[in-house]
């Protein structure tokens, strides 16, 4: 177990000016010794008289718990990183919830509601005297109080006054994440290499991002701006806290500078003097919150996007079957609304994004006509590596594809059916795992506040996802598609286009970053700019040319120059005299733009809403494709200086009170409810919860326990196996296998299915995988059989288009989404539904919204037989090492590392592996005894 260093020691730093090798731990020893300097950080030892935050209306009756790793404490001195490079020693509050986290994956077989908090933490308000471990008064401030508890080091944040309540937040976020909220605001403003370093990974993260919200200054007051003027006296209130809250990050940063505790990564990257302590710690600003706010929204609640690959693979299969044929094979593998989809509210419609009768206004592209528009000119040094160039390849597919958003899951159970009486529910956000976490948790108490929970780092004024005194919320992403797609005509030349009938300039936005060796990142010198160039419809993203017509592709988000509108809803959240029942809760969350789905629980009811702002298009508009930027085409009521529209009602968003049960693992909303990722079909990650919490609602007498089970045994199940693999197994069999290594591995994959299709070690730590054959077999036979039984009946270039909208598979030795390889998110994109489908109805079974034909062995039971038991021995042969081929953190045919959770590192301190679930990163699991 790492050794762990108390929070606040080592305070004073007095560091080297450079290191011969970073992090080395024959030079490190002494220097580590003369770091360990008196404590100087404001803090006092426990007094009884703090006692934490008297307990306010708290209704939980000590049955809310959440958990959040690795630790609350993402800050570390430059001693403590020397100290955990070297001997892999922690910061106190560093890692000490990632052991109980972990421990999960194998103990939640004999979990009961008195050993929950054996894998969570107690999330009731309020700190035990016994248990206070420190209480601080913020730069002397008499109006509020930070309170830390022994176990976890989380603030309980209390106040006298609003301002005082904020400013302490501020505080607190700063003592826990300051180096982090400092790299994700640079982040936001394309800036992170000048800041952090040239590294490939941090081009990439600057690139994805600010290709998709490259704000000027100008426009990110705006934003605040706007914000505040639409919203009355709330949005007064919401500028008065961000400023209260920016005060208080503030002041942590010259206390820590003076005092010399700042984070050390500042010292390795350059920006002070271990020695002088010259250089500076740059004050947060307002805008500072917005840059943060739009790298957030983007990565988990922006909907849409995709329509030029939609319309590439489209013109692919029309190529290659006709128009009519091809089109109706293109919808049955888009699969908008399909009839055999999980859906988290039961047996209603709320039709939206659905494909018109009759289209109107596409602007498909000339076949090979699309190149994408470049971002990064002028590049030298180290910038025009392969490296670097391959990191901007990479951030541009994530920055464009469609089947890139999503992650979190939720289970919420009615009183009706709970041992209890009251509802339970188990959820939380899947937002990756990086160290320090993205999310931090905080209990605030004060005028108009009142709540505990998480809230990512440095967009902490107001918890975003947790409890208050008598109900609890939480998000998953939804998806839904809130971005268009528009052809606008060129005029003059490459950077002028058709606006309205005018030929207009296009606007260029440049962000120039250059970067020099420092310790922490080695990488040399270079330098490049980034270049988008704006239209009234949004930024450009590719050129093309539609009948002959030179036309550059835009894409219009609806949050485009409006993350900051959604912090009114996150205020109502925090209001205990606004939030008092499910009917207020969607009110509140209908004043937040990010695509979520909502999810609410208290001692007598549960929620759902779907929110977003979701335009309303013009008739004929088909969502799914480019089409003409005229005003025929434009989102009805569109206020281009502005960005605002028309948007769907309320009522016609997916909502509900009361149901039965919620299930969400970013599947289908509703019925005819269109989302824009593909991959809403038969099968999919949310079966796995939908099957689970079906059968204890059945059962009847579910309690929190069995809740958190059922997420659990979900968080271990490969999905292929679990729903796709018995019908595949099927087919095998439908005649005897008598190759003799067919046979092996169908014997070995039916063990593992009976067994429960679960990816889980022997035992805790064994690093192992039970059933680790098996696994490797269908590791190495997905892809193959996928091919196998599609490429022939589409044809390459119609493969190669489909594979680009939705990929083949996303098992967790992937390397996928946002957050790359070892992850933890798994099995939410995959040709599943497709391989389901198709198998079953050459199967000869029943299936609702089959595909447009029969592909395995062109619908040959025995063809397609042949083509399952060649690809599985070939499958079969291969070794561990050349199905899990090692990366920079695993060896080669290291089964268990291949998938294990890795934190992504942000910052000076590493984590070790983690077994692999498929479970939210912050979670919560509650059940309130009573409601005021």
């Amino acid at each position: 177990m790492p050794r762990r260093i108390p929070r606040n020691a080592p305070a004073r730093l007095r560091t080297p000016r450079r290191f011969p090798g970073f992090l080395k731990t024959a030079s490190i020893c002494t220097l580590i010794a003369g770091l360990l300097s008196p404590l100087s950080q404001a803090a006092t030892a426990p007094e009884a008289a703090a006692a934490g935050a008297a307990a306010v209306g708290d209704h939980c009756g000590n049955q809310c718990s959440d958990i959040l790793p690795p630790g609350q404490n993402g800050n570390a001195t430059l001693a403590q990183i020397l100290l955990n490079q070297a001997f892999g020693s922690m910061p106190e509050h560093a890692s000490d919830q990632l052991g109980p986290y972990a421990n999960l994956a194998k103990g939640y077989s004999g979990l009961t509601n008195a050993t929950i908090n054996n894998f969570f933490n107690d999330a009731s308000f309020g700190v035990p005297a016994d248990q206070v471990a420190s209480t601080v008064k913020p730069a002397g401030r008499s109006d509020v109080t930070i309170v830390r508890d022994k176990k976890t080091g989380v603030p309980h944040i209390t106040g006298t006054t609003r301002y005082g309540t904020e400013f302490g937040a501020g505080y607190a976020a700063a003592q826990d994440r300051l180096w982090l909220m400092d790299v994700f605001r640079h982040v936001g403003r394309g800036q992170l290499t000048s800041f952090a370093g040239g590294a490939p990974s941090n081009q990439g993260l600057e690139q994805q991002f600010w290709r998709n919200a490259p704000y000027t200054e100008a426009d990110l007051q705006a934003q605040i701006d706007n914000a505040v003027a639409s919203n009355g006296e709330r949005g007064k209130l919401a500028l008065a806290d961000a400023k209260a809250y920016l005060d208080g990050i503030n002041a942590y940063i010259d206390a820590s500078d003076k005092g010399r505790y700042f984070p050390g990564e500042y010292v390795l990257t350059g920006h002070k003097d271990s020695v002088t302590n010259a250089g500076k710690i740059e004050h947060f600003k307002i805008t500072d919150l917005v840059a943060l706010g739009s790298v957030i929204g983007a990565l988990f609640g922006s909907g849409g996007g995709g329509e030029v690959n939609n319309a590439i693979s489209l013109l692919a299969a029309q190529e290659k079957y006709g128009v009519a044929e091809g089109t109706r094979l293109w919808e049955s593998f888009r699969m908008r609304n399909d009839p055999e989809a999980v859906v988290t509210v039961h047996d209603k419609s709320f039709p939206y994004a659905i494909k018109p009768a009759d289209p109107r206004g596409e602007a498909l592209p000339d076949a090979g006509s699309v190149t994408e528009e470049p971002l990064v000119y002028d590049r030298t040094g180290s910038a025009a590596g392969s490296a670097a160039t391959g990191a901007s390849a990479t951030a541009a597919a994530a920055a464009t594809s469609s089947a890139k958003r999503g992650m979190s899951n939720a289970l919420v159970v009615s009183g009706e059916h709970t041992a209890s009486g009251h509802p339970v529910a188990v959820f939380g956000p899947q937002t990756g795992y990086f160290a320090p976490q993205l999310l931090l948790l905080q209990e605030i108490q004060g005028p108009g506040i009142s709540a505990r929970g998480a809230s990512f780092a440095g967009l902490s004024m107001y918890v975003e996802l947790g409890r208050g005194q008598d109900y609890s919320w939480s998000a998953t992403t939804s998806g839904q598609d809130i971005i268009d797609t528009y052809a606008v005509e060129l005029c003059q030349d490459d950077h002028h286009y058709l606006y309205r009938g005018t030929c207009t300039p296009m606007e260029k936005v440049e962000q120039k970053n250059a970067w020099k060796p420092t310790t922490a990142d080695s990488t040399p010198e270079g330098s490049y700019t980034m270049r988008v160039w704006r239209t009234k419809y949004g930024p450009v993203t590719h050129r093309a040319t539609v009948g002959g017509k030179k036309v550059a592709y835009t894409t219009l988000r609806s949050s485009y120059l409006h993350e900051a509108d959604s912090i009114i809803g996150f205020q109502m959240l925090n209001d205990p005299d606004y939030v008092k029942g499910p009917e207020d809760f969607q009110k509140a969350v209908q004043h937040i733009n990010y695509t979520f789905n909502w999810f609410y629980a208290d001692s007598e009811h549960t929620a759902y809403y779907n929110s977003g702002d979701n335009p309303v298009r013009a008739a004929g508009v088909d969502a799914e494709f480019p089409v003409w930027a005229r005003p025929a085409y434009e989102w009805r009521g569109w206020d281009p200086a502005a960005n605002t529209a028309d948007y769907t009602p309320p009522s016609a968003h997916p909502n509900s009170i009361d149901q039965d049960y919620y299930i969400s693992w970013n599947n289908k909303q509703a019925k005819d409810y269109t989302t824009a990722p593909w991959g809403d079909g038969s099968v999919h990650r949310g079966n796995l919860l939908e099957n689970r919490v079906k059968k204890l609602v059945a059962a009847g007498g579910v309690t929190r326990a069995s809740l958190v089970k059922a997420m659990a045994d979900a968080g271990l199940a490969d999905l292929r196996a679990e729903d796709v693999l018995p019908d595949l197994l099927k087919v095998v069999g439908s005649s005897p296998v008598t190759d003799s290594t067919a046979a092996a591995a169908v014997s070995k994959l039916q063990a593992w299915v009976s067994a429960g299709a679960r990816r889980t070690e022997t035992s805790a730590g064994s690093k192992t995988y039970a059933d680790a054959d098996a696994i490797r077999i269908l590791d190495a036979w997905w892809p193959l059989l996928v091919k196998a039984e599609f490429e022939p009946g589409l044809g390459s270039e119609l493969y190669a288009a489909m594979t680009d909208n939705l990929p083949v598979d996303e098992s967790p030795s992937a390397g996928h989404g946002p957050t790359g390889s070892h992850a933890g998110s798994s099995f939410q994109y995959g040709w599943w539904s497709y391989v389901d489908k198709d198998i079953r109805a050459v199967l000869g079974e029943s299936v609702q919204g089959p595909l447009d034909r029969k592909y395995c062995g062109g619908g040959s039971l025995s063809a397609c037989r042949n083509i399952l038991i060649s690809t599985l021995k070939e499958a079969a042969g291969k070794t561990a090492a050349q199905v899990y081929p090692g990366d920079d953190q695993c060896s080669a045919g290291d089964q268990w590392c291949a998938d294990s959770i890795i934190h992504r590192t942000l910052g000076g301190i590493k984590h070790g592996k983690i077994s692999w679930q498929n479970r939210p990163t912050y979670q919560q699991v509650v059940e309130f005894t009573s409601h005021r």
